[in-house]
């Protein structure tokens, strides 16, 4: 991306940790974890083409690649304090909330990606770029780059 991009933004979103989390002793087996019907186990093998395989992000190698890829690092943070930054809440808003039916499904995805219980802490944004000098909205408050 960095070789095509004339200006603008690559915005990552996924779940991961800054290098001294993701090295961790506790993960000496790795990240990688297997689903299939909402079972989580850790064998990749067990059900070859039936099941979800996936790691985590070492959020300090994607920023390494991207600087010497040529690209500016220009935030990082959880999806939680990304997605309020962006204005979640106010987009929630829009619809009344004694309009019951329309109103509780969109809260309750709304508390899916932000609570930390279920996506908001877990999944991180990260953002890279050419061309951009001015804060990116979802890294105005909460910006957690000091931790990569």
């Amino acid at each position: 991306w960095a070789s095509i991009l004339g200006r603008g933004v690559l915005l990552l979103i996924d779940y991961g940790f800054p290098r001294h989390e993701y090295y961790h002793p506790q993960r000496d087996a790795g990240t990688l974890m297997c689903h299939y019907r909402h079972h989580a186990h850790p064998e990749p093998f067990l059900l070859p083409g039936l099941q979800d395989i996936t790691a985590h992000v070492d959020f300090t190698a994607i920023v390494e690649a991207g600087f010497n890829a040529g690209l500016n690092f220009l935030g990082y943070t959880t999806q939680a304090t990304f997605l309020l930054n962006c204005g979640l809440t106010e987009i929630l808003a829009r619809t009344p909330a004694d309009e019951v039916k329309r109103y509780l499904p969109q809260a309750h995805a709304a508390q899916k990606l932000i609570s930390p219980a279920e996506m908001g802490e877990l999944f991180k944004v990260i953002a890279l770029g050419k061309g951009i000098d001015e804060t990116l909205i979802g890294f105005a408050q909460g910006d957690r780059s000091s931790t990569l």
